[in-house]
């Protein structure tokens, strides 16, 4: 009787072996090129400049990245008269990470300036099969893309509880506790 709980495990533990192994042929034959060209095709439309990348460092490890780009952001600081050292703005990304099981996951990373405090942790959209991420849910990442990155470059301080994408040493300290 205990040996047929064991069995299902070991069958369900061979059925996901497999289908890491049919994700990631998905992934290389059709999965990669599509979103890759549904990115390029929406953004095209809009008319949002944005460059589109293959990260494949590591085998079945590979990622599609649509980043905004990178820009001076505007302040720097003055080495000299004829010298000024420019701080880097990152202007965001949408990425597609193939998981180790084949899985797809899509992230935002937020925009960012170097030696500016510390980057906002991405933001997990959601964690795909290659059947189940289909043509609507692009337009729906690149607008949480969007959101987002709009959010966060509009920062101000009308709406509480509202973080910036980074951390300064001139926040507002937290208010003392008063025992009772």
């Amino acid at each position: 009787m205990e040996i047929q709980n064991f069995k299902k495990k070991v069958a369900t533990y061979k059925t996901i072996l497999k289908n890491t192994r049919a994700y990631r042929t998905v992934w290389k034959e059709k999965l990669r090129d599509k979103i890759i060209n549904k990115l390029t095709e929406i953004t095209n439309e809009a008319e949002l400049d944005v460059e589109i990348t293959t990260k494949s460092d590591f085998e079945n490890l590979e990622a599609v990245i649509l980043s905004l780009g990178d820009v001076k952001s505007g302040m720097y600081q003055e080495v000299s008269d004829s010298i000024k050292r420019h701080l880097i703005k990152h202007n965001g990304s949408l990425v597609y990470q193939q998981l180790f099981n084949g899985k797809v996951m899509v992230v935002v990373n937020y925009p960012f300036i170097e030696n500016y405090g510390q980057p906002h942790p991405p933001k997990t959209i959601a964690i795909y099969r290659p059947d189940e991420l289909r043509e609507p849910f692009f337009v729906r990442h690149l607008e949480v893309l969007m959101n987002e990155i709009t959010n966060w470059e509009d920062y101000d301080d009308d709406e509480p509880n509202q973080r910036i994408g980074f951390k300064m040493n001139f926040q507002q300290p937290a208010p003392e506790r008063v025992e009772e």
